[in-house]
């Protein structure tokens, strides 16, 4: 390994050492005593990685023989990762501790689960890629199921682990069959062997196992089976976590490599990704019209959003792929701050997560429940709201691409969606009366929900810099 090849890694690395030498402190400490400093020495170590990443400026690099790559793609992924995962942690510590949940084990395994996902969206190589997501799932897999006396909370950890381990084994196929067609994993040397556009069958079955195994991870219909239990079985911390950084990460990696290794035949994975996209919107918003719990109705929210983020994506373009980056960053936004209230729904202390306990919620708390109408109505995809504004950018690639029954798919798709959305909206200023939640919300919590509303509306004024990085990441990407 020369200077260069660990400069480009030396984000993962920092992160890395933090993570294990933490680790061994707490073993040989207070153990979980040491839960709340960890915690917030590792929300400090994400934000601090974050900017250095995001001022770095270094340009386009490859290390390792073009296995790693350090680039303005690799760099907004990153940063939207970390921060979304230190905002995570930052909201849950309270929660945790008066749950018996504050063990020093989760925000390490969030930290060695991040690094996994840094590590793919850098990947420039099929081996790379495995590696990351590998790292990820494992990370995962533990933190689901983190209650250890909760029967849904073990299920949750089984049915992702037991789900997890099929996607991984299609995507091991699928880079076989890559490897086995075009002689490399490396995503420099696959796009080569595509001459003029045209795929052979085998490095097409190849594609298409890799289409499935990512799909998992986005949770992509048909692939979606794990995320509804999942998302409700696990601690609402994790489902927040579940919700944000990975998506991202897992969208970035889908965007690589199809771009990277495939992007010379567009027409063969367009209209898969497509597919996807139409049947991800579509379920998404019609399952969960009947859901009453609000960590599986997310779990349906986030299934519908990622088909329109693979919108953008089947679009095939540096348009839509811009227009994906920014979508995955508003919905990181939108979903901290619905989090950040779920979290805080309680009453008499214990967690609420029926949604008919918001009746007339407007009347307890109108300042948090306008910040909560803010978030739904930009996850509705309603004007003049930032959620609408990303919906519209990935629809108007889509129909710049020559997609224009995409388009009007997904705009179907999301009036469907809208009535889930509203009903929370008309609990809270329009339903009956019933027992009132507990106003009690911790500063970081409250913080991240006002904040993550004011950011829905002024974001339609000002992008703050994410409109020109995310134009500057899909440019990197697709050339």
């Amino acid at each position: 390994m020369i200077s260069a090849d660990f400069s480009a890694i030396l984000p993962e690395v920092v992160l890395v050492l933090y993570a294990m030498a933490a680790l061994l402190g707490a073993v040989y400490t207070g153990k979980d005593e040491m839960t709340g400093p960890i915690t917030w020495a590792t929300v400090v170590m994400f934000v601090g990685i974050a900017v250095w990443i995001g001022l770095s400026g270094a340009g386009d690099r490859m290390a390792f023989g073009g296995m790693f790559t350090d680039d303005a793609f690799s760099r907004f992924a990153k940063v939207t990762v970390l921060l979304s995962a230190a905002a995570v942690l930052a909201m849950s510590q309270d929660y945790m501790a008066r749950r018996g949940l504050d063990r020093f084990e989760f925000p390490l395994l969030v930290a060695f689960a991040v690094v996994g996902m840094m590590v793919m969206v850098s990947a420039g190589d099929l081996m790379t890629l495995y590696m990351g997501v590998e790292l990820q799932s494992l990370s995962l897999y533990v933190v689901a199921s983190l209650r250890r006396d909760s029967v849904k909370s073990t299920e949750a950890g089984l049915k992702y682990f037991v789900l997890g381990a099929l996607s991984s084994g299609l995507l091991l196929y699928g880079a076989s069959l890559t490897y086995g067609f075009t002689g490399t994993t490396l995503f420099a040397g696959i796009i080569e062997t595509i001459q003029g556009g045209h795929v052979s069958i085998g490095l097409l079955f190849g594609l298409v196992f890799l289409i499935t195994g990512l799909a998992f991870k986005i949770s992509a219909v048909p692939f979606h089976m794990w995320t509804p239990d999942v998302y409700e079985g696990s601690p609402t911390p994790v489902t927040a976590f579940f919700a944000t950084a990975p998506k991202v990460a897992a969208m970035a990696l889908f965007a690589r490599v199809v771009h990277d290794g495939f992007g010379a035949a567009v027409q063969d994975w367009s209209q898969v990704l497509a597919l996807l996209a139409v049947l991800s919107m579509f379920l998404g918003a019609i399952a969960a019209i009947g859901q009453k719990n609000i960590k599986r109705l997310m779990a349906y929210s986030s299934i519908a959003h990622m088909g329109f983020a693979l919108v953008g994506l089947a679009a095939g373009t540096q348009a839509g792929v811009q227009a994906m980056l920014i979508y995955m960053a508003v919905y990181v936004a939108m979903n901290v701050g619905t989090f950040a209230f779920i979290l805080s729904m309680e009453r008499d202390g214990a967690p609420v997560t029926d949604i008919e306990a918001l009746n007339l919620y407007s009347k307890v708390e109108p300042v948090k429940a306008l910040a909560v109408l803010v978030l739904m109505f930009s996850l509705a995809g309603v004007p003049p709201m930032l959620g609408f504004f990303a919906k519209y950018g990935v629809l108007l690639a889509a129909v710049n691409a020559g997609m224009i029954w995409l388009a009007v798919a997904g705009a179907v798709a999301s009036v469907i969606g809208a009535f889930y959305y509203l009903r929370i909206v008309y609990y809270m200023y329009f339903g009956t009366e019933t027992d009132a939640l507990d106003t009690r919300m911790v500063p970081a919590q409250w913080l991240l929900l006002m904040a993550s509303a004011i950011l829905m509306v002024a974001g339609v004024v000002n992008l703050f810099g994410i409109e020109g990085a995310a134009a500057l990441a899909a440019e990197t990407l697709v050339r």
